[in-house]
């Protein structure tokens, strides 16, 4: 059966634009917004000293719903949005536990983050934290995205 001329043309309109919807219409739904971050902290102020040890954190305003910044190492900084990415237009915040080696979502559904690089350790959450960049020259970290 040969279809007429018009038909094949719309059928195969129809299927090159459902192909195009599907590519450019991913789920976003689950994806931490995007926030612009572009912040310096100094270590030798007070409010920041306790980054001087390996292990400790700080909470900081910035991100979606505020920004952990912990220190791994000597040299080395992580950032991370406190958004949890399990549904994280719940707006549920993580929270870091007293042992400084996880995050965890204790209001909305118990998923547990590493801190030493936003890894999930316990679901429901799927995805890491989101990462900020950092920078360190000895005295100011730099976090930004």
């Amino acid at each position: 059966m040969k279809f007429p001329e018009n038909l094949s043309k719309i059928i195969f309109f129809l299927l090159i634009a459902s192909l195009f919807l599907s590519f450019f219409s991913c789920n976003k739904k689950d994806e931490v917004p995007y926030v612009p971050v572009n912040f310096s902290i100094q270590l030798n102020d007070p409010d920041f000293s306790i980054l001087n040890s390996v292990g400790n954190f700080v909470y900081v305003t910035g991100g979606v719903n505020g920004i952990i910044i912990y220190r791994v190492s000597g040299d080395q900084f992580m950032a991370y949005d406190r958004t949890c990415t399990f549904r994280p237009m719940d707006n549920c915040r993580v929270t870091v536990e007293q042992t400084h080696t996880f995050a965890v979502c204790k209001d909305c559904c118990s998923s547990k983050f590493l801190l030493l690089d936003g890894s999930v350790t316990q679901g429901p959450a799927s995805v890491p934290l989101k990462q900020y960049q950092t920078s360190f020259n000895g005295v100011t970290v730099s976090i930004t995205n």
